[in-house]
């Protein structure tokens, strides 16, 4: 619930800035509105573009923290890695690897699985769980240019509709009730300039997450390297690190004819 609040008034904060479209002169001087006020005024389309906002704060505080390089790649996991294959103690390690959570732990536990198949065999499998990370994540903070272009969109399609509004407006009044007309411009203004403002956040946050994004996996991938660069594979041959079930037998033919011939 806290987390939800906390959203909600980050979200908010990036709807401040409208705030300068909140004020209206009427009688010598300037009326204030509040930011209820500006956001009914904005039409149907605040909504999407709130729904927008709350989406890319999320986005950011969540792809911020696990696009952490101390986070992708922990300290303490890379020393216990290190500890348990100085040790020669490749079950330990995989093992210790399975309990945590981090990228870097799936990367060790994914190599280690293919160990015994060669040291071509294990490469791939360290660099196929490296992508496998960095396109989950990348695919995450591609959200966010979803988010940069869409909600300008929402936005005009909003000032489209304020504008039909204010013309119907202007065309069954006519000039003489500007009350109405400005009430619909008011609502072109803000519909366009809180698409933008939303998107201009988001696609900032997009360039800096995806740089930010690149820098963590060249670590993660020197780290995994790094671990396993003088690996014994020549003593590891065959050897099933990491002692998972296996679901491949053979046909079933074969065991039928083994067995007929006993």
């Amino acid at each position: 619930m806290k987390k939800t609040i906390h959203l909600l008034s980050l979200a908010a904060l990036l709807f401040l800035p409208m705030s300068a479209f909140g004020a209206e002169a009427g009688g010598g001087h300037v009326t204030e509105k509040t930011f209820i006020d500006i956001y009914k005024e904005g039409g149907w389309c605040m909504h999407f573009i709130l729904l927008f906002s709350i989406a890319t704060v999320w986005l950011i505080i969540d792809l911020w923290m696990r696009t952490n390089t101390k986070k992708m790649t922990p300290e303490e996991d890379v020393q216990t890695a290190r500890q348990l294959f100085l040790a020669g103690d490749y079950v330990g390690a995989y093992q210790a690897m399975k309990v945590s959570v981090s990228p870097f732990a799936q990367v060790v536990r994914a190599t280690l699985g293919s160990v015994g198949y060669g040291k071509e065999a294990a490469e791939e499998a360290l660099l196929a769980e490296v992508d496998k990370i960095n396109s989950t994540l990348q695919t995450r903070i591609n959200y966010l240019s979803v988010i940069g272009v869409c909600t300008p969109m929402v936005g005009l399609l909003g000032t489209v509709s304020g504008m039909r509004g204010a013309f119907a407006s202007l065309g069954t009044a006519g000039i003489g009730d500007p009350t109405a007309l400005a009430g619909h411009i008011g609502e072109v203004l803000i519909a366009t300039a809180s698409g933008l403002f939303i998107a201009i956040p988001a696609f900032m946050g997009f360039y800096f997450l995806r740089n930010k994004l690149q820098a963590a996996v060249h670590r993660l991938q020197e780290a995994g390297e790094g671990l396993f660069r003088n690996a014994p594979y020549e003593y590891l041959k065959d050897a099933d690190v990491g002692q998972e079930e296996t679901y491949a037998a053979l046909p079933n033919w074969v065991t039928d004819a083994g067995a007929a011939q006993g």
